[in-house]
């Protein structure tokens, strides 16, 4: 599938029909989305790979890395009607996808990548480090992923502490629209980071 076709695919996938603030429920830019799949892709060869979301919201990436192939691809959520938008996109879709209700710290299963696009912790802080120790936890082979540029330190250790490797770390476009009421203007531009580590196990 073309780039330009993953991008307009995702665009599909419907946002979070009431976000909740504490849980920081914005949508991933489909761009960006675009590139994490792209960079899995390219060093891992998603097709036949199962794939893990972790935090999945209404399942963008995880939809995306089923039209690139990946199987079986699961994805998991605490919002449970988050969850029923997924489930409907992937079927519109025409991808299959294990999407199930649950926090990311009781995440179960490995997969040989997991992806996700964590909460920055805008509202509380470090509310993205149990996705990452979870990831790194379940991850057979590579996480991707995007945080906030100021999070750099603190992921480089945490890899380092797992013997894992960054494989590539650089920024992507990200703009935030307005969409809570303490949003101030209508867009934002974000310092939004794409990780890609290898884990230790190197499969």
């Amino acid at each position: 599938m073309r780039r330009s076709e993953l991008v307009r695919t995702l665009e599909r996938v419907p946002s979070f029909a009431d976000p909740d603030p504490a849980l920081e429920q914005v949508v991933t830019p489909s761009e960006a989305a675009a590139a994490l799949l792209g960079a899995a892709d390219r060093w891992d060869g998603l097709a036949g790979r199962s794939v893990l979301d972790l935090g999945c919201g209404t399942g963008r990436l995880a939809i995306g890395a089923a039209l690139l192939g990946a199987a079986p691809v699961r994805g998991i959520d605490v919002d449970g009607a988050a969850v029923a938008r997924a489930r409907e996109a992937a079927e519109q879709a025409g991808v299959s996808v294990d999407f199930s209700v649950g926090p990311v710290a009781e995440a179960a299963g490995r997969a040989d990548v997991v992806i996700m696009n964590p909460p920055f912790g805008a509202q509380t802080r470090h509310a993205d480090r149990p996705f990452w120790e979870r990831a790194f936890a379940l991850a057979d082979r590579s996480v991707y992923a995007f945080a906030l540029a100021d999070s750099r330190t603190f992921i480089a250790r945490r890899a380092v502490e797992r013997g894992a490797r960054v494989l590539e770390v650089g920024s992507v476009p990200w703009t935030l629209p307005r969409t809570f009421p303490h949003h101030v203007h209508r867009r934002v531009s974000l310092n939004v980071d794409l990780w890609a580590v290898r884990m230790g196990s190197d499969r």
